[in-house]
């Protein structure tokens, strides 16, 4: 039985790429593959929705030939993907700041989106140009749009969630980091208030259907209280 939403820091691809001694395009690219096997999977698992953090807005602080080719391979993969997306069902969603993305790429993401709106056994959303920072002011801005006149002192956890950038789904149950770090490096703040952390050594491009049913199963172990004194029962896929 899996979780309804789960969230993936991918993390490692840079230290698998040097362990393998290869350069470090070769190591996103090698993570950028194991993006299909892990979305097939957790759609075999019964996941409903499955959030994948690919970009940070901190990331474009890193080496700019380093970018120029996460940039590519985002695009390589909004060209190349939706053709077995379609098969598998799979409906894609790309949250974040997208307008500092060339014109090329905004273009695919829409295309992309479009073409598998469709589609209902698994909902992959792509985090890119993200931060859990951004997307709480972007709410409070996209409120204050939505409310003009009226005063912030109105505005509640309630009336704010339908402008977060996951509105549509619901929070995760459980978020895996790959990688060997224990921290959630500003990826989706409000949503993960409740969510369960799994930490694990394996780098993302060796991350396995084996190390996501690990997971799996820590999760079902786990007493879920969201703040009462007794834990509740959630419902499993």
């Amino acid at each position: 039985m899996a979780p309804q939403h789960i969230a993936i820091i991918m993390d490692g691809n840079r230290r698998w790429a040097k362990s393998q001694g290869l350069p470090v395009a070769l190591g996103h690219a090698s993570g950028a593959r194991r993006v299909r096997r892990v979305v097939q999977a957790c759609a075999e698992r019964g996941v409903r929705f499955l959030t994948l953090f690919a970009f940070s807005t901190e990331n474009w602080q890193r080496p700019a030939e380093e970018v120029s080719s996460l940039m590519g391979l985002l695009a390589l993969y909004l060209r190349k993907e939706v053709k077995d997306m379609n098969a598998k069902g799979v409906c894609l969603k790309v949250i974040g700041n997208t307008s500092q993305f060339s014109s090329q790429i905004q273009a695919l993401i829409r295309d992309a989106e479009a073409n598998t709106a469709h589609n209902n056994t698994i909902t992959l959303t792509i985090a890119a140009n993200y931060g859990g920072r951004w997307d709480v002011l972007q709410a409070i801005k996209a409120w204050q749009t939505a409310h003009p006149g009226d005063k912030v002192d109105l505005m509640d956890e309630k009336s704010l969630s339908p402008h977060l950038a996951l509105a549509y789904a619901p929070d995760p149950d459980l978020l895996i980091r790959t990688g060997g770090e224990s921290r959630i490096s500003n990826f989706m703040l409000w949503q993960t208030a409740y969510t369960e952390l799994f930490f694990t050594d394996v780098l993302w491009p060796s991350f396995s259907s084996q190390e996501l049913d690990q997971a799996i199963a820590w999760y079902a172990s786990c007493e879920r209280r969201f703040g009462g004194s007794a834990p509740v029962q959630v419902a499993m896929a």
